[in-house]
């Protein structure tokens, strides 16, 4: 079965870090790219980062750069999204997807969707 399953997500206080993973079952992530997107309350769903397959390029979304980064280690079939320097406006549940080779800004390109994991930033 194939399978995305995201985790690391909590509450954290602002200027925090937090790592989220991003755990892929029935199918081998190394020619997949990955992105991270978030959907706050009351907002759609927006893309964060993602990390291709073919060269390993990242992207970010300008409210992130700088304060998150994004890798992967294929041996463990996962990938991360460490963010550091954590905002109040950083709170929302955040999912990884996959699609194979590049990165596409189009959430309707990737074929497979974690479930989603909860962040909040939050004194």
């Amino acid at each position: 079965q194939v399978q995305l399953v995201e985790s690391g997500g909590g509450l954290v206080q602002p200027g925090g870090s937090l790592r989220l993973s991003c755990a892929a079952s029935g199918f081998t992530l190394d020619y997949y790219a990955i992105g991270w997107f978030r959907q706050a309350p009351g907002k759609e769903r927006e893309g964060v980062s993602c990390i291709s397959s073919s060269d390993g390029s990242t992207y970010y979304a300008d409210s992130v750069k700088g304060r998150f980064t994004i890798s992967r280690d294929n041996a463990k079939n996962t990938v991360y999204l460490q963010m550091n320097s954590l905002k109040p406006e950083d709170t929302a549940v955040y999912y990884c997807a996959g699609r194979p080779v590049v990165c596409s800004r189009e959430q309707t390109r990737y074929d497979y969707w974690g479930q989603g994991t909860q962040v909040t930033v939050s004194s």
